[in-house]
């Protein structure tokens, strides 16, 4: 079943010179070209993981590996030491070694999976032997991880989701899409069962595996109250496929009898639907039972719920309990004291200062009223004999500068032009810095010509 047209092969795969190289034996020291001895190395490990995507699986050994990636007629030469190479970088490990690594629970279900030589490989490894047999299987790390993610995302997803413990042929089933066969499956389990989701067990000599439930960080295990609940399970499975069974043989006894009324045979056609009668009791008993295990399963649902709310309950009652340890109800009734002694003290202080800021403002009113006084009283010789400031508006207005200049003189001027002339021509600056300086004629300034 293995072989090159299950895989997708690289575009370089019908390049002659790069095949040639690539298929060519590893160098003893890579030391000597590591930059082929590296390139080499990361083309197989590439391929070997996409190979054993596509063909959904998560194992390989070296026996498969040199049917799969034959060309013409030659198989690659470095495959052994890609082998090792990914062996001692932990990417694959050897199948039993895997198994081993779970705990005993492989023991109880795993047993016909492996084959004896690869327990007489992993003892021969033990004594120092590195060799890698034709036959010996590896499981990629990588995948196995992947394929139990997605084992478990589909189990939550299915109608079996339900149902905690599942048979290990339903499991088969509903797995066939993801894992090639039942040794992947396996592998996907025993990678769960590491991880603590799944508990795989016999149960009269049936497999079953019992997932995680949503919301748990591992699996329990397997308790008799799980077992009942099983074979409840199953006893519905089988009495609903007898119930519908004989549905079928009922209807199909009516359809008789009505082909034999056409006929004319009546006596036959009555006898088949006699038979139709028994069938339908039948039927109708085992519907009965059936609905019996349904109410019990629906009992058994409705525990299981109330055993959940209880323990939320309990849990809450433990959390309060702890949270009011220290909580009494005189505590309580001392603290509400305290808080209202110190309420009040509160607004003491507050009347307080308040009060306090009221009288400093009337004492600076008083204050302020005898500084008005003491201005009043003060005398103009009081400062160096300089006249007292008016308290007024300095700024005059225009009624009061008006008012302030002499009157106009109503009388003619009993002077003469040249009178005025040679008064004026006598009046000179004589400051120095300053030259004389001839005013303008009085003829000029009275002269209303001008």
């Amino acid at each position: 079943m293995s072989n090159s047209a299950e895989i997708t092969l690289p575009l370089e795969w019908d390049d002659d010179e790069r095949m040639n190289f690539m298929f060519s034996d590893f160098k003893e020291n890579r030391d000597v070209n590591t930059t082929d001895w590296d390139s080499k190395m990361d083309f197989w490990t590439a391929l070997i993981v996409k190979s054993c995507k596509d063909r959904r699986t998560v194992c390989v050994n070296l026996q498969e590996l040199n049917k799969i990636f034959k060309r013409k007629e030659k198989s690659p030469l470095g495959l052994a030491t890609v082998i090792q190479s990914m062996a001692t970088c932990g990417k694959i490990q050897r199948e039993s070694e895997f198994a081993a690594n779970v705990d005993c629970g492989w023991l109880s279900w795993g047993v016909g999976l492996l084959l004896v030589k690869p327990l007489k490989w992993t003892f021969s490894a033990l004594l120092g032997s590195s060799r890698v047999h034709l036959e010996e299987s590896f499981v990629i790390i990588e995948l196995v991880k992947e394929k139990a993610a997605e084992l478990l995302r589909v189990y939550r997803s299915s109608e079996f989701s339900s149902c905690s413990i599942v048979s290990f042929q339903d499991l088969c089933t509903l797995s066939s899409n993801i894992c090639a066969d039942e040794g992947t499956l396996c592998m996907a389990l025993l990678q769960l069962q590491r991880d603590k989701q799944v508990m795989v067990s016999l149960h009269e000599g049936e497999k079953i595996v019992k997932f995680c439930l949503p919301g748990q960080d591992r699996v329990s295990a397997v308790s008799d109250v799980d077992i009942g609940i099983y074979q409840l399970q199953r006893s519905e499975k089988l009495l609903g496929e007898r119930v519908e069974k004989l549905g079928l043989e009922a209807d199909k006894c009516k359809e008789e009898a009505r082909i034999l009324l056409r006929e004319g045979k009546k006596s036959q056609a009555l006898r088949c639907l006699r038979g139709r009668k028994r069938v339908e009791k039948r039927a109708d008993n085992l519907f009965a039972k059936l609905e019996s295990i349904r109410e019990i399963l629906d009992r058994i649902a409705q525990s299981q719920s109330d055993k959940m709310v209880m323990q939320a309950y309990q849990a809450g009652v433990a959390a309060l309990r702890l949270s009011l340890k220290d909580v009494t109800v005189e505590r309580a009734e001392s603290l509400v004291d305290q808080i209202q002694e110190l309420c009040d003290t509160q607004d003491e202080v507050n009347q307080t200062i308040s009060s306090g800021v009221t009288a400093a403002d009337e004492d600076m009113d008083e204050l302020e009223e005898e500084l008005k006084s003491l201005l009043n009283d003060s005398k103009p010789d009081s400062v160096s004999g300089l006249p007292t400031v008016p308290a007024t508006n300095l700024q005059p207005s225009a009624e009061s500068i008006l008012s302030s200049l002499p009157d106009i003189p109503q009388r003619p001027l009993n002077i003469s032009t040249e009178q005025l002339e040679e008064e004026l021509n006598q009046l000179t600056l004589t400051d120095s810095g300053f030259q004389k300086k001839k005013l303008t004629s009085p003829a000029k300034i009275l002269d209303p010509a001008q």
